[in-house]
Parts: structure tokens; C-alpha cells; sequence
């Protein structure tokens, strides 16, 4: 069975938006170290799925960084190369490359999809889906990226659970940039 992952960044006081969707709290200063922690957990990802709202902005951003010569990186080049999965109840078609729309059950659709041939998948969010995944018990392995920032208030992601989801840490790493990743599996 393939695995689900979560990779999320966050604050420390659990949101991952601002209010009004902000982001200008997440480090972006990302040291080679980092860098090399997420490529190396994402190395046997061949899918990503991705709630509609967040696609909207994601994959034309990374489209635009693959695009240019002087903001192309690795990771700019798996964003836009591996296959995508947008979950919606809105769109009926995209013009996205390498992406395919996911319009029905989204836990049918998300057991069908670990449940197939291939390597692992990745969540990347928005709130409203990344809440509707983790409510349900769907993500395998969780890694938040934890920003060193409190918000307040905010988008949270943990909010929808109505009982207690027991987690495991594997590992807490610190990084120079200040952001520190716990990665989490179900016991």
C-alpha cells in the first residue's frame, strides 16, 4: 500500500495561514540542509494531491519558477514534473500540466489512489482539504515543518478532529534557517 504524506508548513501554535491567509511569518531563507531533509523524504513521492483552492495559486507558481532561469531549482523541477491530483467539487476542467481532477468521494477516491500501483503520495494542502484528510485518519506520515512564529489566530489544520489521533514521533530535526520538522507516523 502506498503511503500518505503530509508535508506542511506551520506555526508553532499550530496554523498554517494567517486569518486572512497570510504566509509572510513562514521562513523562506531554506539552507541546504532543509533542503536535502525534503528531498530525501520525498524521493519515493511519485504523486502529489492537492485541494482545489490551493492549486489554483500552487501550480502556476511552480510552473512560473520551473519556467525561469534564475528561480529553477530541483525543487521547482519535481513540483512541475510529478503528476498531480486536485480534489474539487468546482472544477470541471484545468489547463495544468501533468494533473488530473478528483470530483468524487474524496476518501474512496484517496483509498483508491494508496491503495494502487506506485510510489508514495504527497499532501500539500490547503487547510480545508489537509483538515478533511487528517479528520478521516488518511495521512500516513505526517511532517510539519515548524516555523518559529505564533500567530494568534489563524488557519488551523487539526481543528475537525472529534476524537484523539495518536501519532508517533520518528524524528525531530532542527534546522539552521529556524524552522524545526517533526515527522509523525500512526502508531
Amino acid at each position: 500500500m502506498r503511503k500518505l504524506k503530509l508535508q506542511v508548513s506551520i506555526s508553532i501554535d499550530g496554523f498554517i495561514a494567517g486569518p486572512n491567509s497570510e504566509m509572510d511569518w513562514m521562513q523562506w531563507n531554506w539552507g541546504n540542509d532543509i533542503n536535502s531533509y525534503v528531498t530525501n523524504f520525498t524521493k519515493d513521492v511519485d504523486t502529489i494531491v492537492i485541494g482545489r483552492k490551493l492549486a489554483e495559486g500552487f501550480i502556476p507558481y511552480w510552473e512560473q519558477m520551473q519556467g525561469n532561469p534564475e528561480t529553477a531549482d530541483p525543487g521547482s523541477e519535481f513540483m512541475t514534473r510529478i503528476p498531480k491530483i486536485v480534489f474539487t467539487h468546482t472544477l470541471k476542467e484545468h489547463n495544468w500540466p501533468n494533473t488530473s481532477l478528483a470530483t468524487g468521494n474524496f476518501i474512496e477516491e484517496v483509498n483508491n489512489l494508496k491503495n494502487s500501483k506506485g510510489g508514495d503520495i504527497i499532501a500539500y494542502g490547503g487547510a480545508q482539504f489537509v483538515s478533511s484528510l487528517i479528520k478521516e485518519g488518511l495521512i500516513d506520515e505526517f511532517y510539519l515543518l515548524v516555523n518559529p512564529a505564533a500567530l494568534g489566530t489563524g488557519m488551523p489544520i487539526f481543528k475537525e478532529l472529534t476524537g484523539i489521533q495518536q501519532l508517533k514521533l520518528l524524528e525531530a530535526r532542527a534546522f539552521d534557517c529556524g524552522i524545526t520538522a517533526l515527522h509523525y507516523t500512526k502508531p
